[in-house]
């Protein structure tokens, strides 16, 4: 008897989280170059770059996930299934993705996947990209891929918790799949979870039936940690009904910040029927909006955070690690502010860390000055947030570094991460960590790199929003959360809104 064929999947990428509120457009060369996320492979390479490393363990990527669990499966006297590797690339969150960039991306995309002669298809997408002609990427690139390979071919495609999810994304995969952790401890399980489905639809499962139900309100990011209440309630819940009800459920929680008509969280479900589905996500939602005023916490400004790690530092001891969450480039900041550092200096703030601030001509300037030197920079400001400026100074160069980090983290966990120059520059007693490349600071690899151990300090305060909970919170005797300036508001009430459905709340009302 001949050997069963292999079945290939065809595999790809194209991920951004899109904040359409600030002005600073996502090009080509955004997703091509290396910096948190490895630069755009195509064909043999993205198996190679993303294929487990020494450690037998995946990168924190779900298509290196994906491509694990492949490479790992068995079906009996079936073969391992065929990768048929396309394109993948991702760049940071920033402005809109330009015409050009989305068109040359999707075009060698598609047609890598036309090619290919599938039998499945797998997408890492995000959720959460706008392009400058198109509201809708995701569906855009989900329509296209669905083109290219017919109604009959599997598509399912895993996406970002903050993924702002559209009927024309639901239309057009036959499963989508989201993170469940925020921190996204879980991308790269994510991505063996969509594996698992292909695999079930290659086995002749039917396309399930799908239900997708709409939140009315918009969830602050820096509320939707799923280590806490009520974000873990609701999770915990999710997978329940996924075990009692339906064969998946997913609740994105949105990324509130893109004035598209989908934006804000959505729940939805596959089950073996349309009721199975339809109740599943009903339930979800009855939840969530139950929750809706839960989603708050206390905010402060750059003074009254200061002030206050200051005192729980001298009273409990350190760190209290204070969130500049508006400066976050995980969500489109440009990370280069400076309100809380002047407010740490004015405070005369001791044994404090801040960090990542990007600010190429300044780590240059120290580089090219050497360890020891004095310099006076007018550092960071340079974006033109409104409320912020440049902070004038003199700062003495206390270590350099090429920039180049292995990251040791749970969400960052297997990447390389390429910071571009990078200089800790010190005034007062104070420690600014300053970068070439957007990148959080959500590591500890992201201190130690250059020579600070966190756990030593008194203060840290981190240009992120939530993702640093995942390895500051086990050492943190506080965390505080600050709305200092920067190109990510806390509140979407703030915003200038003009795509947003008026049924869609822009906070969540409180209780």
């Amino acid at each position: 008897m001949p050997p069963l064929p292999s079945q290939r999947i065809a595999i790809g990428g194209f991920q951004h989280e899109t904040n359409t509120f600030a002005d600073t457009p996502t090009g080509w060369e955004d997703f091509a170059a290396a910096d948190t996320w490895p630069g755009l492979l195509e064909g043999a390479a993205l198996l190679t770059g993303m294929t487990a490393a020494s450690s037998g363990k995946p990168s924190n990527i779900p298509i290196a996930g994906f491509i694990d669990a492949a490479l790992q499966a068995t079906t009996g006297d079936a073969p391992a299934p065929r990768l048929i590797p396309a394109l993948w690339c991702a760049a940071g969150p920033s402005g809109r993705v330009t015409h050009d960039a989305f068109e040359r991306i999707l075009g060698r995309l598609t047609a890598s996947i036309a090619e290919a002669r599938a039998d499945a298809v797998y997408l890492d997408l995000h959720g959460a990209m706008v392009a400058q002609h198109s509201d809708d990427a995701d569906g855009e690139i989900l329509a296209r891929v669905r083109a290219v390979i017919g109604p009959d071919i599997p598509l399912v495609a895993s996406l970002d918790l903050h993924a702002n999810v559209s009927e024309k994304m639901m239309d057009n995969a036959d499963v989508l799949i989201a993170y469940r952790t925020y921190p996204h401890v879980d991308m790269a399980a994510t991505g063996a979870r969509a594996f698992d489905w292909i695999r079930r639809r290659l086995d002749g499962q039917p396309r399930p039936h799908a239900a997708w139900l709409r939140v009315p309100y918009l969830i602050p990011l820096c509320w939707q940690c799923t280590d806490a209440a009520p974000a873990q309630g609701l999770y915990a819940l999710q997978q329940a009904l996924e075990g009692q009800a339906a064969d998946s459920v997913s609740f994105a929680m949105g990324f509130p910040a893109a004035d598209v008509d989908k934006c804000g969280p959505a729940v939805w479900a596959y089950g073996a029927s349309a009721q199975s589905a339809q109740a599943a996500a009903q339930r979800m939602l009855e939840a969530v909006n139950a929750a809706e005023s839960a989603f708050s916490g206390d905010i402060l400004d750059a003074r009254e955070a200061v002030a206050r790690a200051i005192g729980i530092a001298t009273s409990k001891g350190g760190p209290v690690v204070i969130a500049d969450a508006q400066d976050n480039p995980g969500a489109g900041g440009s990370a280069d502010t400076t309100t809380l550092l002047k407010a740490l200096v004015a405070a005369g703030a001791r044994g404090a860390v801040l960090g990542l601030l990007v600010d190429p001509p300044a780590a240059r300037a120290a580089h090219a000055a050497g360890t020891g030197a004095c310099l006076h920079l007018s550092l960071g400001g340079k974006s033109g947030i409104a409320g912020d400026t440049p902070f004038e100074a003199e700062f003495v160069v206390e270590r350099l570094h090429p920039g180049d980090v292995v990251a040791t983290g749970s969400v960052f966990s297997g990447y390389q991460l390429t910071l571009g120059p990078s200089a800790c520059l010190l005034i007062d007693d104070i420690r600014v960590l300053v970068i070439s490349k957007p990148v959080q600071l959500l590591d500890l690899a992201l201190l130690r790199f250059i020579g600070i151990e966190p756990a030593a300090q008194s203060i840290i305060a981190v240009k992120s929003t939530v993702h640093f909970r995942a390895d500051f919170a086990p050492l943190a005797s506080a965390i505080l959360v600050c709305a200092a300036p920067g190109a990510f508001l806390l509140d979407p009430a703030r915003l200038p809104w003009s795509k947003l459905p008026a049924a869609i709340r822009k906070a969540p009302r409180r209780a």
